[in-house]
């Protein structure tokens, strides 16, 4: 995976699942170690985590 800029990091977040975000963390954690990104990257995952967990939480609660 290559190292992206800030900008190039914000392009492309929209658009990766919640695996791959956690994937691009976890590389960034272990190459580059770069905090804003780490920052940046686990604030989405986190987004993308709250809105997975809540829908699972909400599906239990409609189904009879």
């Amino acid at each position: 995976m290559k190292r992206l800029s800030w900008r190039a990091l914000n392009d492309v977040l929209t658009s990766k699942s919640e695996e791959e975000i956690l994937a691009m963390l976890n590389h960034e954690r272990a190459h580059f170690k770069r905090v804003s990104i780490m920052q940046r990257l686990h604030q989405r995952y986190c987004a993308l985590r709250d809105a997975r967990e809540r829908h699972e939480i909400l599906s239990e609660a409609i189904r009879p």
